[in-house]
């Protein structure tokens, strides 16, 4: 998952450098629907899970988007969704991602030793001097990143911020792509991380027993309160801050949208799976008897989420 968070980070390090997220005004939008995306969900399912403290740790889980599988659904659409839709959901996914990374940080890394963290800030200040210096090859990178990830792990943060912490130092150059090293990171990294990476954790964590599983089940504190993050929370946080910034000029609504569909993408992000099985994974380490629970509400709260979306968006191509 380090690699996985490194390749997310490279891209959310060009979008802000030279992609949709450079200019202010179009980043407004999908920055202002992230946060209204993290911040409702949550607050779903800690008024679930409020008088529970151990089941309450798990209150990021339908915070997160999956980029892979809410954009798959789009595009399952093709020209019926304009191209700024598609824009919106992807930035929005990748600030989405942002966050999620912030929040493992913060809220789900274990006791610091304050030793590997000075020595995670020397292998930081080698790699921006690398970086300074214009190095061009990948190779000393690498190393001092290997080296970052093992006192990152070792500090007592979780180790998949290394990934982070490494693309934020790699240089890119603007306006000779053929010389850039993160494009060239990025989109040699890109099927490995498609077909390889994220089909592996999901085969590895997706399973779930279906022995004696109810309707019931799914009306469990966490189950419950992922499923209405993932599919109430997502799409009222999204959508309502959204509609707002754009009513008051924050920002501006993607051209060649209507209400209606740009309801219809907000619906669609809380497709949660990758993102929001490995945050469970992490909230429940300690206690494995609430992950079932976790793979049945994300997969029914995403579930929910890619046909009231997919449909909608279907109804409102064809007004």
């Amino acid at each position: 998952m380090a690699i996985f968070f490194f390749f997310v980070s490279l891209e959310i390090k060009r979008e802000f450098i030279q992609g949709e997220l450079s200019n202010p005004k179009q980043a407004m939008l999908p920055i202002i629907g992230a946060i209204g995306g993290m911040a409702v969900p949550a607050l779903f399912y800690i008024i679930v899970n409020y008088s529970d403290r151990t089941t309450l740790n798990g209150w990021a889980i339908p915070s997160a988007t999956d980029i892979a599988f809410s954009l798959g659904v789009l595009s399952l659409l093709g020209k019926r969704v304009p191209i700024s839709l598609k824009v919106f959901l992807t930035a929005l996914a990748i600030i989405d991602d942002l966050g999620a990374i912030v929040i493992i940080a913060f809220f789900y890394s274990g006791n610091i030793e304050i030793k590997y963290l000075v020595l995670m800030l020397l292998s930081m200040t080698v790699l921006i001097t690398l970086n300074k210096f214009k190095i061009k090859s990948f190779i000393p990178f690498l190393i001092v990143g290997i080296f970052l990830w093992d006192f990152t792990h070792q500090s007592g943060i979780h180790a998949t911020i290394a990934g982070v912490l490494l693309a934020l130092t790699i240089p890119h150059t603007k306006n000779k792509s053929e010389d850039s090293m993160l494009l060239k990171l990025e989109h040699g990294l890109s099927p490995y991380v498609a077909f390889g990476i994220m089909p592996l954790f999901a085969f590895a964590n997706a399973g779930v027993s279906l022995e004696g599983l109810t309707f019931a089940t799914l009306l469990n504190p966490v189950p419950l309160g992922i499923v209405l993050g993932l599919f109430f929370g997502k799409q009222i946080g999204v959508f309502a801050l959204s509609y707002i910034s754009v009513k008051l000029k924050f920002a501006n609504k993607p051209s060649g949208s209507t209400w209606l569909s740009l309801y219809g993408v907000s619906i669609l992000t809380g497709i949660g799976f990758t993102m929001s099985l490995f945050v469970g994974n992490l909230a429940f380490a300690n206690n494995l008897e609430y992950m079932d629970g976790v793979k049945i509400g994300v997969l029914t709260g995403s579930l929910f989420s890619t046909l009231f979306g997919y449909f909608l968006l279907l109804f409102s191509s064809k007004k």
